[in-house]
């Protein structure tokens, strides 16, 4: 195939996947002049190029390494200020809702903001966003732990760290890792979101240490610094493209089939919402263990150190949860994954109500964070086979908001319900209810999907 722009000004190239290489006009008017070798020397440079970033390629890969260290340190956030949560309300001296706000608001903007940077990503690509969040981080941090009040400290969450610096680091990175893989999607979005976790993981007791041993307002400036100057670092290895759109629209030019606009057999409008609706309900029931569990070992007695370790645990076992449900759903799709983790969550959470021995918790916990890990990557998969690949931002961002506001739904309810009844009984019921409408649509969907197959076999 001859080296050169075609009509629409894209260098055709041999690998199996098309990148955009897109020349300007007067850029190929000048090379009309260059000599012949010369020419044929750039074309073969640009057909490397293309080789080394396509899909599934190493550089995909390297760049996954760095979109999960970023993830790790983006998403640290909503695990500190779970942490804080005890010193928090008594400093302050506010009710466990009030004091569980600051979570909420973070969650809130956490998810409108995804949607927003996973629109700038898709038009000006990840590394803007990445500095953006990094600023955000970095500057909220500092000012939360200058805050002199409940109020201040909730609305500095909310907007710098929420909407301005971790939203940069989730939605964003999973939509831009989900382009950039074809056979190993799965796993691929599953390591990304895995960051979320490891930073679960890691984040909660060293926080605790700190918190213990300079107080949390120190904590959370040493963090904001922190966490500006290693995001700032880690958005300069994410230049470049993703591959998958340009493919997309070659396909446009060329003809092929489209993905198809019923997805679940539904209007794009309907099975959207759906998904939406369903991501509220699971974390809801996902936020119940993972906000209150530091809270929950205080009020049995175990102090908040143990409820520190459980949640690291919890999280840690999440890892573990993801990278398998990658492996899962690269062989049963997202929708079923979807499935799986949502009856496995409902009954660790079930798990919760009749053992609350010191022992026993860090079972269920560590079951819970095995259970529930791939429930939300299961949603980007889910969005990039039933959607097309240029809307992948947009729609995966939409989604994973509304995950992030169940969760902010999920903590506040949580600790309404304690407020109300001064027990986390009622509060593991409630997440169990959720969860159950969660499983109900998943069910829903995955019918409709085998409506639609079985149609189209009839029409083969």
């Amino acid at each position: 195939m001859p080296c050169g722009p075609t009509a629409t000004g894209t260098v055709a190239t041999t690998a199996p996947v098309a990148v955009s290489m897109t020349l300007t006009v007067e850029s190929w008017s000048a090379s009309r002049f260059i000599p012949r070798r010369a020419r044929d020397r750039r074309c073969a440079q640009y057909r490397v190029l293309s080789a080394a970033r396509a899909v599934d390629s190493r550089y995909a890969w390297g760049r996954l390494g760095v979109a999960l260290a970023l993830m790790t340190v983006g998403s640290s956030a909503m695990y500190v200020v779970a942490v804080v949560l005890p010193s928090v309300q008594a400093e302050f001296g506010v009710a466990r809702a009030d004091a569980s706000l600051p979570y909420t608001l973070l969650m809130v903007g956490f998810g409108i903001g995804g949607v927003f940077m996973g629109r700038l990503a898709d038009r000006r690509g990840i590394v803007l966003p990445l500095f953006i969040g990094a600023a955000g981080l970095g500057i909220g941090f500092v000012a939360a732990g200058l805050s002199t009040s409940i109020w201040s400290f909730a609305l500095v969450h909310g907007v710098l760290i929420g909407l301005v610096g971790s939203s940069a680091s989730f939605a964003p990175l999973v939509a831009d890792t989900s382009l950039w893989f074809q056979r190993r999607r799965g796993i691929a979005v599953a390591i990304c979101a895995s960051g979320n976790y490891v930073a679960g993981a890691i984040w909660p007791p060293i926080v605790q240490h700190f918190v213990e041993s300079v107080g949390w307002r120190q904590t959370y400036i040493g963090l904001g610094v922190f966490s500006a100057v290693v995001m700032a670092t880690l958005a300069l290895f994410m230049r470049g493209r993703p591959p998958a759109l340009a493919a997309e629209a070659a396909e446009v030019r060329s003809g092929a089939p489209r993905p198809s606009t019923r997805p679940f057999g539904l209007s794009t409008t309907a099975a959207q919402t759906l998904l939406c609706i369903a991501g509220v309900a699971c974390c809801v029931a996902m936020a119940m263990p993972q906000v209150h569990i530091v809270a929950y070992c205080g009020d049995l007695g175990y102090g908040a150190a143990r409820g520190a370790q459980m949640l690291s645990l919890m999280l840690a076992a999440g890892v573990v949860s993801r990278l398998a449900s990658g492996f899962i759903c690269d062989r049963i799709g997202g929708l079923r994954t979807l499935l799986l983790g949502s009856l496995l969550q409902g009954a660790a959470l079930v798990l919760f109500l009749p053992f609350d021995s010191l022992a026993s918790l860090y079972v269920v916990s560590a079951l819970f964070g095995l259970f529930q890990g791939g429930i939300v990557p299961s949603y980007a998969i889910i969005v990039r086979e039933h959607f097309p690949a240029g809307e992948a931002g947009g729609r995966v961002g939409t989604v994973l908001m509304f995950t992030l506001f169940g969760m902010a739904l999920g903590g506040w309810m949580s600790g309404k319900v304690f407020d109300l009844t001064g027990s986390y009984h009622a509060a593991f019921l409630n997440g169990i209810a959720w969860n159950l409408v969660n499983l109900s649509i998943a069910l829903f969907l995955l019918r409709g999907d085998r409506s639609k197959r079985r149609g189209a076999m009839a029409l083969a």
